[in-house]
């Protein structure tokens, strides 16, 4: 397989989700993902959940294929010059930390360009640098808290909280690999390279206000903010007869239908439900009536029946069932992998598909420091070296790693 981006390298230094899920994305499309990690072990998502041996997570294994791993301890000079080595081979440059401390370590954008002048440099961290909150650290639920994510929950259920999922996290990844594919097509073109930040509270701001700006779009202000079909206390799942399911009739022509099929056809003619325009202003009374009519039938018979009127209509669905749905086994969205040394593993393939360039999983999630020396001799190093730099702790390698 080679995917889209094959012949790209990204030095990836990022950790836990935002970063390793952006590059992760990068990799399976061809990309050779160096991952640079430090002492004592690494990742912190290596950690993270689940795990058959210490530092290798089912988190980390399904966020950090397709990379290599090159532990350097950027204390010691020793390790920084195998880094400054590297960078000329690179076409990327991805951290996510503080830009201070970047900069302390000696790797900013000026540093870094000066050993690669066309080089894609990201920084993706918790706040743009131009704003007072630039010194601030961050992680997913303070980006959900400060974007007005974990707000709109009080609207709905009348307490804020978060999502329970790492949204911002994962929101953010996904924009830091299309930032870095924007870039890496500039460059093509014109052969530059460039400065790119990728902040958290800016991009969640612009993700979440996508829809909810609503009246704050207009100067001044007409009505508020936030779209009311979604944040409406009652857009939740409805009740059947032995479970719950997602019901969505969206047109008029969804309408019309789901009020024949439920003996209601009379309420098409209703002022209230009449109209897309009619309905957005009276979203409690549309999805009560559903509600209320729910519990008469299974969930089978619902799909069944919005089905044949082509209502959009979904069970819902367990996490824990997902592997076994049947359009997932069908789209092979689930591959069995053998890790040399976690064994049999399941990993999300990536989603998208392409029929002349498909990327795909070529490589496990490497333990600690796993590919030191092999990356260390494509830079040229000696294996006198190379042994004196593992002695030395300037470069570290997992003992289990194969």
């Amino acid at each position: 397989m080679s995917g889209p981006l094959s012949g790209i390298r990204v030095i990836d230094v990022t950790t836990v989700l935002l970063g390793p899920y952006g590059t992760q994305m990068l990799g399976d499309m061809g990309a050779d993902i160096i991952k640079v990690e430090g002492p004592p072990t690494g990742d912190i998502a290596r950690n993270m959940g689940n795990s058959r041996n210490v530092n290798m997570s089912g988190v980390f294994l399904n966020a950090n294929r397709n990379k290599r791993s090159l532990a350097l301890d950027l204390k010691q000079e020793q390790a920084k010059e195998v880094l400054r080595r590297l960078i000329p081979t690179a076409d990327v440059f991805v951290h996510n930390m503080r830009p201070k401390a970047m900069a302390a370590l000696g790797f900013d954008y000026e540093a870094v360009s000066a050993l690669k002048s066309d080089i894609v440099y990201v920084g993706a961290y918790g706040f743009g640098q131009a704003g007072p909150y630039a010194a601030k650290p961050a992680y997913d639920d303070a980006i959900q808290a400060s974007s007005g994510l974990a707000s709109l929950f009080k609207r709905q259920q009348g307490a804020a909280q978060y999502v329970p999922a790492a949204m911002a996290d994962k929101i953010v990844g996904l924009t830091l690999s299309q930032a870095v594919a924007f870039a890496l097509l500039h460059k093509e073109r014109t052969g530059e390279g460039q400065f790119v930040e990728v902040p958290m509270l800016e991009t969640m701001v612009s993700y979440n206000l996508v829809e909810h700006i609503n009246g704050g779009a207009f100067d001044p202000q007409i009505g508020e903010m936030g779209y009311q079909r979604v944040v409406t206390p009652s857009r939740r799942p409805f009740p059947t007869k032995d479970g719950f399911v997602c019901i969505l009739p969206y047109s008029d022509r969804h309408w019309l239908k789901f009020f024949t099929a439920v003996g209601r056809p009379e309420l098409m003619d209703d002022p209230r439900f009449c109209s897309y325009l009619a309905r957005v202003h009276t979203i409690d009374d549309l999805y009560g009536f559903i509600a209320e009519v729910t519990p008469g039938k299974t969930t089978d018979e619902w799909l069944e029946l919005c089905g044949e009127a082509e209502i959009p209509c979904m069970p819902i669905i367990d996490i824990e069932d997902l592997m076994a749905d049947e359009h997932l086994k069908a789209v092979g969205m689930f591959e069995k992998h053998t890790h040399p040394t976690e064994g049999e593993t399941i990993l999300v393939r990536p989603p998208v598909t392409y029929s002349k360039s498909p990327g795909g999983i070529r490589r496990h999630a490497p333990r600690f420091g796993e590919n030191g020396p092999e990356m260390l001799r494509e830079l040229g190093y000696d294996d006198a070296t190379i042994d004196a730099l593992l002695a030395d702790g300037a470069v570290l390698s997992d003992p289990e790693a194969p």
